[in-house]
């Protein structure tokens, strides 16, 4: 029967879960530290800060003294012939020149701004860029701390929940044997054993459903990671609910507002955009500059002219030779004011601002978020508390229902239906009190999140709370 070849497959994946229970468990703050050793994401952020922060010296350099330095070597060749015949006797009488120089050159520059508003201005910028890139990878960290723990916990949650269908389906393939022995001895009609038959189909559909889930969990924590992790430690059984401290929702949304990175990068960025503003106005103000250069040279000439000499009717040759040192140097102060671009300055002056006006929107829809989200953290953090007290007792009662509806069964006062409900409580009650727990221990990381305290020391205590 195919559901024979079903229950070999799930006991096959139940051999190869035991086999990886051998391994070593791994805690949140192992997991973590990979990451941040493996993860693609915050290397990309790490490779974006350090490009950033250059801004600073390239900006820097504009208001340092500029000096360049040049050579250069040259050559030159050239020659002329000229010449024509007697009247009267056909003698040819011609002249020529060559000329050869060998030059080298040598030249010093130096330039100094002495006032350039826009200059000034982009180096404020540039060190409010650097600022905001320092924020912004930590907000990557803290993100990536965020990332992890979810998928961590996902992949705790998914196992649970694969455990919880393995034991179902244990529970209702023993239920289904004995009502099928009950229905052989006529205590039980074919009814029955139906219902216990699609239970247990059902219970494989869930069991199958769920290695699905736990694959795709895995695989999600492998792409943070890089690598695939076999097994890993869940919270103790005595899982500490603290309550947050200060027990006031206001008094984090308080803090928050002040240390959330994420607004904090929106601060920073509203204000990037404003010096922006000012580097455009610069653009109509007159700038001053130094400059100064000394320059010295070195030339040898040869000419030589090849003429007849009228009284001997002999060609002769005259050579001269010269050389020419020339050298000097030159300083002056150098003053632009611009009148007219066309409106361009104008334009990018008007751009400037409505940017300005768009980072401001976006400073108070960040604040707004920050708000909602501590909120919403310290409120989980609360309720969670309350819920996860009130599920460990569900799990008990469901139990405890359970083993009821199954005492009642086996006398003849309840049904198989009757069972395979209370098993469904069950299961039910005990993957949410799992999840449960791992939803607490988020929201804690969340609301220290939001109010921009998040650090490696939340993963630490977080750790600890694991075996």
């Amino acid at each position: 029967m195919m559901w024979r070849k079903l229950i070999l497959l799930t006991t096959a994946v139940g051999l190869a879960v035991a086999a990886g229970s051998a391994a070593a468990q791994e805690g949140l703050l192992e997991i973590y530290q990979r990451a941040l050793q493996n993860d693609p994401l915050i290397r990309e952020a790490e490779a974006n800060y350090r490009a950033t922060i250059e801004i600073r010296p390239q900006m820097r350099s504009n208001l340092l003294p500029g000096l360049s330095l040049s050579a250069g070597l040259s050559h030159r060749f050239s020659e002329s012939r000229s010449g024509a015949v007697l009247p009267g006797t056909g003698q040819v009488f011609g002249t020529g020149t060559d000329f050869e120089s060998d030059t080298d050159n040598l030249a010093l520059d130096v330039t100094q701004t002495i006032f350039d508003w826009g200059r000034y201005a982009q180096l404020r910028q540039a060190d409010k860029s650097v600022a905001r890139a320092e924020t912004d990878f930590e907000t990557a960290k803290q993100d990536l701390l965020i990332r992890v723990s979810e998928s961590y916990f996902n992949v705790l949650a998914a196992e649970d929940t694969l455990a919880s269908e393995v034991a179902a389906r244990e529970s209702i393939a023993r239920q289904l044997e004995q009502a099928q022995r009950r229905f052989e001895v006529g205590l039980i009609a074919i009814t029955d054993v139906q219902q216990s038959q699609a239970g247990y189909d059902q219970a494989i559909a869930a069991e199958i459903a769920a290695e699905r889930v736990l694959a795709t969990s895995q695989e999600f924590l492998r792409e943070i990671i890089g690598e695939y992790v076999t097994e890993l430690a869940g919270p103790t059984d005595d899982l500490p609910l603290l309550t947050p401290d200060p027990a006031n929702a206001e008094e984090w949304v308080r803090t928050a507002l002040r240390q959330n990175l994420v607004l904090i990068s929106s601060r920073i960025g509203a204000d990037i955009a404003q010096d922006e503003i000012s580097i455009q106005r610069s653009g109509r103000f007159p700038t001053l500059s130094f400059s100064a250069g000394y320059t010295e040279s070195t030339t040898d000439q040869l000419i030589r002219l090849f003429d007849f000499d009228p009284a001997t009717g002999m060609p002769v040759t005259i050579v001269r030779p010269s050389i020419s040192e020339p050298e000097g140097y030159n300083w002056s102060f150098n003053l632009r004011v611009p009148i007219y671009a066309g409106g361009f300055n104008s334009s990018r002056i008007q751009q400037s601002v409505y940017q300005h006006r768009a980072a401001l929107e976006s400073l108070e829809r960040v604040a707004r978020q920050t708000e909602r989200q501590t909120r919403d953290a310290y409120l989980g953090v609360i309720s969670e508390i309350s819920r996860v007290q009130a599920l460990r007792q569900a799990v008990e009662s469901s139990a405890t229902a359970l083993r009821a509806t199954q005492a009642g069964f086996e006398v003849g006062t309840q049904t198989t239906v009757d069972v395979l409900a209370s098993q469904e409580v069950l299961r039910r009650a005990q993957t949410t009190y799992a999840r449960s727990r791992y939803d607490y221990i988020l929201n804690v990381l969340r609301l220290q999140l939001a109010a921009g305290s998040l650090a490696i020391e939340d993963i630490e205590q977080v750790d600890g709370w694991l075996q």
